[in-house]
């Protein structure tokens, strides 16, 4: 689903407060109940949001935002994350990349790079870097998740140990303001696990949208990484945890592109 500026204005809203109401959005933006309606029922069939009475909700921390949607939010500020993040690998390397569409951000700005060895969980990142003649792409075996074509499971766990890499590029569906890395599903986590204890250096790629959800499942802490990539840190204790734990913050907003 592509979101229309007020779409996107209005998830904004919802993230921050919780819930959005029709009668509020529709003065808001100077519309009809009728166009917003509209507009909240194309975001909740995207189960972008939940529909209630009078208005939606944002979804819980409980529950993640499907795939297609959440490649929609913050998409701008994916891509000059991934921008930032690929300019700390350098052509010849080896690395892992995990699930996640802001680690697919990375994936898509790896174009030019030559002589990389990718392995990934990633169906939709080894689908894209299979086309670079420069790049060799290793898969990763186990359950693939039909939602977004990540490969999960102890078999890809197994399968990851095998490697010691320069770099990972991971992500998380949340972040905590005491620096825990949070995600929703276990067997995605223990594959996470494996990755950060594999790789020399840690790149945490996750966008601001990240500081204000909640998810079950711990990764790990933020003090597991060595660098912190993401359009704005808005929360002064991961900033403290960045400067007490050597962790390099990089905020792409202001960046020249």
């Amino acid at each position: 689903m592509f979101l229309t500026d007020r779409q996107t204005e209005i998830v904004a809203i919802a993230r921050s407060s919780g819930r959005v109401l029709v009668e509020e959005l529709a003065s808001r933006f100077s519309v009809t109940p009728q166009t917003i309606r509209k507009d909240l029922n194309d975001l909740c069939d995207a189960q972008v949001l939940t529909r209630i009475h009078g208005g939606a909700t944002f979804p819980s921390g409980t529950e993640n935002v499907k795939y297609e949607a959440r490649r929609q939010i913050a998409a701008s500020e994916k891509q000059a994350i991934g921008m930032a993040a690929v300019e700390l690998i350098p052509s010849g390397a080896s690395l892992f990349i995990n699930i996640g569409t802001t680690t697919e951000a990375v994936g898509e700005a790896l174009a030019n790079h030559h002589e990389l060895m990718v392995i990934t969980n990633n169906i939709n990142v080894a689908n894209r870097l299979r086309l670079l003649p420069a790049i060799e792409v290793v898969i990763a075996g186990g359950v693939v998740r039909g939602s977004d074509g990540g490969i999960v499971g102890e078999a890809a766990v197994d399968f990851i140990r095998q490697f010691k890499v320069d770099y990972a590029v991971i992500g998380a569906s949340a972040i905590d303001v005491d620096g825990a890395l949070l995600d929703y599903d276990f067997r995605e986590v223990k594959v996470a696990q494996a990755i950060i204890a594999n790789a020399r250096h840690v790149i945490l790629v996750a966008d601001s949208t990240k500081f204000e959800r909640t998810a079950p499942v711990r990764i790990g802490q933020l003090s597991q990484v060595h660098t912190f990539i993401t359009d704005h840190c808005p929360v002064p204790s991961i900033r403290n945890l960045c400067l007490e734990n050597n962790v390099k913050l990089i905020e792409t907003n202001g960046r020249p592109r």
